[in-house]
Formats: C-alpha cells, sequence, structure tokens
C-alpha cells in the first residue's frame, strides 16, 4: 500500500516543490483537500489525522495550530516552518549533521526540516568544531547569497513583477535582516554548538533559486594552523559516506568559472558542496546548495523517506 502523504500548505513555494516531487512517486498517496470544503477546518483535520506523515509548510503559528490538531498518535509530522527547530521533543532534520542523527531522524515522530542557510552552514562548519579546530566561544562571521524564492511566495510574486518591467527594473542584490536578529540563528547556534550566535549577514538575489554560504576563517580563528588542502580533506573523510555532501577537491579552485563562483550550480538537487579557497593566515569556507532542494522540499522528502523506512534518496536527485 503507498504511504499516505498531506502537505499542509501545499500552496506555498517549499509546498509546490515538495507536493511536485512526491505526485510522481507510485509509493505515495498524496492526500488532498476536496476543492468543495477547501476551506472547512474540519476537513483539514481529518486529513492531519488520516495521514501517515504530514508535512507542514506553514507559517509559525499555523503550524502551531497543525501540530495541536493532531490527536491521532500514529501521524508522524514533518514541519518546515521554524516553529519546532530548536525544540527538545523534535528532532533536526539533517541526517549527516553528526553521527546518530540519521537514526534520530529516523526514528522520531516529530522532525523538523532545517533552514536554508543553517544546512549549509552546519555541514561546513560542524565538522571543524567537532576536530578541534574551531572553539565552540570562537566569535564566527557567516556572509550568504540566496535567490529569491527563499523569501517565499510573497517575495517571489514581487521580483517576477519587476522582471516583466524589463531589465531596467530589476533589482540589484540587497543585503537584509540587518538587525542582526535573523530567523535561523537560534539553530545555527546550537546545532553547530556554539556558545555564542554567529554575526550573519544573507542577501538576497535577482535569480529564482541557488545559494551561497561563506565563512571567513581569519588568522586566529582556527586553533592550529591548517591550509586549504588539509582543511579541505578533513571535510571529505568527515562525508566520505555521505551521498547529499559533495567535497570539491583540489580546494576552492576547482569550482569556479572564470573566476566566478555560481550561486545556480546546484540547482535542481539535493546536493550540498563543500568548499575551501584561500591559503596561509586566511581561509574561506563556502556551501552551495539549491535552496529549494536541500535547502527545503529536498531535505523534506529525504527525511520523509527516512520517518517511512524507505530508501532515502528515493525522489531525490544528487
Amino acid at each position: 500500500m503507498p504511504h499516505r502523504v498531506f502537505i499542509d500548505g501545499q500552496a506555498g513555494t517549499t509546498g509546490l516543490e515538495i507536493h511536485a516531487r512526491l505526485a510522481k512517486r507510485p509509493d505515495i498517496e498524496l492526500l488532498e483537500v476536496d476543492g468543495e470544503r477547501r476551506k472547512d477546518p474540519i476537513a483539514r483535520a481529518e486529513l492531519l489525522n488520516a495521514a501517515d506523515v504530514v508535512i507542514l509548510c506553514l507559517p509559525d503559528d499555523a503550524a502551531l495550530e497543525a501540530v495541536a490538531l493532531i490527536d491521532n498518535p500514529a501521524v508522524r509530522v514533518l514541519d518546515a516552518s521554524t516553529a519546532h527547530r530548536i525544540h527538545s521533543d523534535w528532532a533536526y532534520g539533517l541526517p549527516e549533521l553528526a553521527r546518530g542523527q540519521r537514526s534520530a531522524v529516523s526514528e522520531a515522530r516529530r522532525v523538523a526540516n532545517p533552514g536554508c542557510y543553517p544546512t549549509g552552514f552546519l555541514l561546513a562548519l560542524r565538522p571543524l568544531i567537532d576536530a578541534g579546530l574551531i572553539r565552540r566561544e570562537a566569535e564566527i562571521c557567516v556572509h550568504a547569497l540566496s535567490g529569491y524564492s527563499g523569501g517565499g511566495r510573497a517575495m517571489v510574486d514581487r521580483y517576477r513583477a519587476r522582471e516583466l518591467e524589463g531589465v531596467s527594473a530589476m533589482h540589484a542584490p540587497r543585503p537584509y535582516a540587518l538587525g542582526l536578529a535573523h530567523k535561523h540563528l537560534p539553530e545555527m547556534q546550537q546545532f553547530a554548538g556554539l556558545a555564542h550566535a554567529p554575526l550573519f549577514t544573507p542577501m538576497v538575489g535577482h535569480y529564482y533559486k541557488g545559494m551561497l554560504v561563506q565563512i571567513p576563517l581569519p588568522p586566529g580563528l582556527l586553533e592550529r594552523r591548517v591550509d586549504a588542502r588539509t582543511m579541505t580533506e578533513l571535510l571529505a573523510e568527515r562525508y566520505a559516506d555521505e551521498a547529499c555532501v559533495h567535497v570539491v577537491q583540489p580546494a576552492g579552485s576547482a569550482a569556479l568559472e572564470d573566476g566566478f563562483l555560481d550561486p545556480e550550480r546546484c540547482n535542481g538537487t539535493n546536493r550540498v558542496e563543500l568548499m575551501v579557497f584561500g591559503d596561509g593566515d586566511q581561509l574561506l569556507l563556502v556551501a552551495r546548495l539549491d535552496n529549494l532542494g536541500k535547502g527545503a522540499g529536498g531535505a523534506a522528502i529525504q527525511n520523509m523517506n527516512l520517518m517511512l523506512g524507505i530508501d532515502e534518496l528515493a525522489g531525490v536527485a544528487i
């Protein structure tokens, strides 16, 4: 029998991405509200309690409300919002994070899908902390660039409207979250094991999807001197058995195209590429990913597969 999955919030950017992927799979039965009952809260509650797995693609408050409507103990929930990412009763859905994390996701009744920026940040930085190269008390800076789909349906509509006006109306890259309190900071700090939240400066570009997360490693931040090649080898060893994490070798330069780093290169995949640039006293650690792939919908499908006990990579492009 197919596994029953209900996507609550399938009209949003992430929901549409997940729905399109799962609709092609014969092992999945997508539960959907009948058109005549679309606004009926009872119909929604029925589906929330009828699924094997519920995937929440909702704002935080609506995600909390949806979880409160589930009274069937057999239903497993995967939440793509930020509402439960650092909640002690929810497993954090980044199987590659550390030893035991994949089992935690597989066994959990409640799983929080990671944020897109934290996915790149954690997969790049956490091995260096675990290896003792970076102290947990270190002051970390993170600079990132994302396509506009990362801002959700409203931002997508605004950017596409500008595109219709012509090239001259298109936005230049724009930094945001300059209050330095981005909603992803708590999970970045907690799951990296840092004593302090990083200084995080994200930027949105006028293209649909694709993400770069950049972590400068200046003199004094590392506990011992290493070069780009050595750090690349450390990362490659850590992720040698991970299908969705690719370490670019040789260090850094192999990823460049005419001297530039393309943020869209991993689009359409569930792959995170890790790169180390520089040498000597200054290094730059970079993660590249599709913010709607491993940063959202692809990660959700990978987690859903684990929760259902089927091939982790079913329906996932690498």
